[in-house]
């Protein structure tokens, strides 16, 4: 196979051999041209031409062609088209007929009659050509945007399978909303994460749903483990994959992976806990404010320690799979302490600070102070019975033995009572869309009364009250500073042995 000369090797051979090709002869123009044919592998008309051409190419004489549209036109076009609010050529063309003869009529435009000729027989591709510079001075440059990277692309995926071999410190994380039945305006968010290994569970409470914030319960969140935590798995909130987060994995050297769209199966630890722990403590009511968040705050440091050191739970170790029946093999109840204990990863600095921390624990304090705090937050839901939210600690423990007589414990979870009560209750929900501004009159004066502040809601409110509903009001306002009340006397009474001893 013949190699083929570069195009500049062909150029000098065609100058060296076109002055012997000239003065040869009849015969020898033939023997040339075969070689310089077989050398460049021009065909045998083309090569003649080139040898027998002086090398220098003739200019193409192109015919001049008559513009049709000058620039009368174009300006006419231009007024035209700025009187037709800037529309496209195939719509301009419809309607120049009809503008043209408005403009004149009215005295706007006065148009030669060859520029009218020419505006009518224009086509709207040839209004757009010389319309074209004309719309990209009036845009202007426009400034190319890039397009955001989205923080999802470059988090690795991680799904159930892949968490058969989890260390200590394998978080999964997610929000528990306490949003009651309706997800308008705001609410407390629960950031809840879970050990995978140990199934350790805790809690912090925001204020709202926000990266920012949900940076910080990060924070808080890893100090209050006894394990180092080393990696976070979320699902797909927008609250957890965004850049400030990868900027936080990044900084606390955290391996920052996620759960697949859609597929709760791959949080199925986190999805778990949601319901033993949250949900079970907390129940389903709507809860905002600061007040309910330091509630939520206290609830979560008592429930913490009574859940991982007293609270057994199961763990899957094998499913099995054969046609329609699945087989399900768990290991022995354990609590989350008793598993860090025994795992070989865990340090013997760690293990002896948890037994340690195990000594000091009273389960019925902490349940006591659970129950307490769960019936506080009753009363702030303002959907149960609230004449007396909480116990002493000795009538607590001496009324254990009988608790079961008055069916559901805990305060967050009893059911409303029957229809007799339907009517106070009604009645409760008639201050429901105006008691946060109630709580921020009391805020403003703490010793304002309940017959004041009700004096001011009838003023604002002329049509949306009546006289009879004052002690109503009086009943709110008496459980609210009780609540308060009560988180007075707990934040003065906590000593440092009584301190809810946490992880640094």
């Amino acid at each position: 196979m013949k190699k083929e000369i570069s195009k500049q090797s062909k150029q000098e051979l065609t100058v060296a051999i076109r002055h012997r090709y000239a003065g040869a002869s009849k015969h020898e123009k033939t023997r040339i041209l075969d070689e310089f044919i077989a050398l460049t592998g021009y065909h045998r008309k083309h090569a003649i031409r080139v040898l027998t051409s002086n090398g220098q190419r003739a200019p193409v004489e192109r015919p001049c062609s008559r513009r049709i549209y000058d620039e009368a036109v174009k300006e006419a076009l231009i007024v035209l088209w700025e009187a037709s609010d800037r529309i496209c050529g195939k719509r301009l063309k419809a309607v120049l007929p009809i503008l043209i003869e408005s403009m004149e009529r009215n005295g706007h435009l006065d148009l030669d009659a060859e520029v009218r000729s020419r505006l009518l027989q224009m086509s709207a591709s040839t209004i757009d050509r010389l319309l074209a510079p004309v719309r990209e001075q009036a845009k202007g440059k426009r400034r190319k945007k890039n397009a955001p990277k989205k923080a999802s692309k470059h988090i690795p995926v991680r799904t159930f399978s892949d968490w058969e071999e989890s260390l200590p410190g394998e978080l999964e994380i997610d929000f528990v909303v306490h949003c009651g039945y309706t997800t308008s305006g705001a609410c407390i968010h629960s950031l809840v994460g879970t050990d995978v290994c140990s199934g350790w569970t805790e809690a912090v409470p925001l204020l709202a749903r926000e990266q920012s914030l949900t940076a910080e319960g990060l924070d808080v969140m890893c100090d209050q483990f006894p394990v180092p935590v080393i990696g976070i798995n979320p699902d797909n909130d927008g609250a957890f994959i965004n850049d400030t987060l990868v900027d936080y994995c990044e900084r606390k050297n955290l391996k920052f992976t996620r759960s697949r769209p859609h597929q709760k199966n791959d949080q199925a630890w986190i999805e778990q806990k949601n319901g033993a722990v949250i949900r079970r403590f907390v129940g389903y009511d709507r809860f905002s404010g600061i007040v309910a968040g330091k509630l939520f705050g206290k609830l979560y440091q008592a429930v913490r320690l009574y859940v991982n050191f007293f609270q057994p739970s199961f763990k899957l170790v094998e499913k099995t799979r054969e046609g329609a029946k699945v087989t399900r093999r768990y290991s022995k109840p354990m609590t989350p302490a008793e598993r860090l204990l025994e795992h070989p990863g865990v340090s013997e600095e760690a293990k002896e600070q948890l037994r340690e921390e195990q000594r000091e624990l009273d389960p019925l304090v902490l349940l006591h102070s659970i129950r307490d705090t769960q019936a506080a937050l009753a009363a702030l839901a303002q959907t149960k019975n609230t004449n007396h939210p909480g116990r002493e600690l000795d009538e607590f423990l001496a009324q254990l033995p009988r608790l079961w007589k008055e069916g559901e414990a805990r305060p967050t979870h009893r059911k409303a009572e029957g229809a007799s009560n339907y009517r106070g209750r009604a009645r409760l929900q008639c201050f429901e869309d105006v008691w946060p501004e109630v709580l921020y009159w009391l805020s403003e004066e703490p010793d304002a009364t309940a017959k004041s502040l009700f004096e001011r809601l009838m003023i604002k409110y002329p049509d949306k009250f009546n006289s009879g509903q004052l002690r109503t009001l009086q009943r709110r306002v008496k459980e609210w500073r009780y609540v308060m009340a009560r988180e007075l006397v707990f934040a003065c009474n906590e000593s440092e042995d009584d301190m809810v001893p946490t992880h640094r």
